[in-house]
């Protein structure tokens, strides 16, 4: 399954990716204390945010129905550190094509978890917490939302978290179940 997907990575533009080391996706408080200082703006805002996508400890549930996963990143250039155009365009490809990827990955696995690079934008406006959210399937939390520090769940997976001067990199992750019953 592991190299159906990351043909599947390859096809959908992705600059890196890696087989998820399944020990570095451990929630951590500290990574959750940042989301709580809402420097995103989107703490208790959004279906896909703290505290709407759940405590810690069901995070960590939700990951342990899984046995394996992707790493995916998009890495693209800047023209310098200021360069916002080029940081949006690179985040706009990442979510378009991970939102792509993990439409495929559930058609193959049956079932999986999609972590994103940031916030779910599927909705302009999201409805939390007057309605339900409008496409819970689509949804999509980030890997800081679950409690993810993205840097060691790359480094630990084999993957580069920073490129270079002059770059800028997206990272989301995928997962999913290898037998019929994970416990």
């Amino acid at each position: 399954m592991i190299e159906t997907l990351m043909a599947l990575a390859a096809e959908n533009g992705f600059s890196h990716w890696a087989a998820a080391d399944m020990s570095a996706l451990t929630p951590r408080q500290d990574v959750r204390d940042m989301c709580c200082a809402d420097r995103c703006g989107r703490w208790n805002a959004s279906w896909s945010c703290p505290p709407a996508c759940g405590t810690l400890e069901q995070t960590a549930a939700d990951i342990r129905r899984f046995d394996a996963g992707l790493v995916v990143q998009t890495t693209g250039a800047l023209a310098d550190e200021f360069d916002y155009a080029a940081m949006e365009d690179i985040q706009r490809r990442h979510k378009r094509s991970f939102e792509s990827f993990a439409r495929q990955v559930r058609l193959l696995t049956g079932e999986c978890l999609p972590l994103s690079a940031g916030s779910c934008t599927l909705c302009r406006r999201c409805t939390y917490p007057d309605r339900p959210c409008r496409f819970p399937q689509r949804r999509m939390a980030s890997m800081e939302a679950y409690g993810l520090l993205v840097s060691d769940v790359c480094q630990r997976s084999g993957l580069g978290y920073y490129y270079g001067t002059g770059t800028m990199t997206y990272t989301s992750c995928v997962l999913y179940k290898t037998k019929n019953e994970v416990t």
